[in-house]
């Protein structure tokens, strides 16, 4: 890991159905959130901040913290193909699907 990043302030959230560490300015890709490119959401769902030597663990969530987030792009991830074979019987089957994105930046740590 980077020293740089060691020392930097992060938080570990809850955010579309994952837990997730974030540092300040770095963008992270997630499960489809709603809202349109350029929108802030405030996530109050904090389990943990560290601001590299002051360390704030939750029981469940921290009191009073927030993560302020911005969402940059709405998109389609790469395509997944699934393919099903059994040999000696002619059973093949292909499917495939695209899974719903959101590119986030974290704007603030409070």
């Amino acid at each position: 890991m980077d020293k740089n990043i060691e020392n930097k302030k992060f938080a570990i959230i809850k955010l579309a159905g994952t837990q997730l560490k974030v540092f300040e300015g770095k963008q992270y890709e997630v499960n489809k959130l709603d809202g349109k490119k350029g929108d802030t959401l405030e996530i109050k769902d904090v389990l943990l901040v560290s601001d590299g030597e002051n360390t704030k663990l939750g029981t469940p969530l921290v009191e009073g913290s927030k993560v302020v987030l911005e969402i940059t792009s709405q998109k389609k991830d790469d395509k997944i193909d699934v393919f099903k074979y059994k040999s000696k019987s002619r059973y093949r089957r292909s499917a495939g699907h695209r899974s719903l994105i959101s590119r986030v930046s974290v704007k603030e740590i409070v």
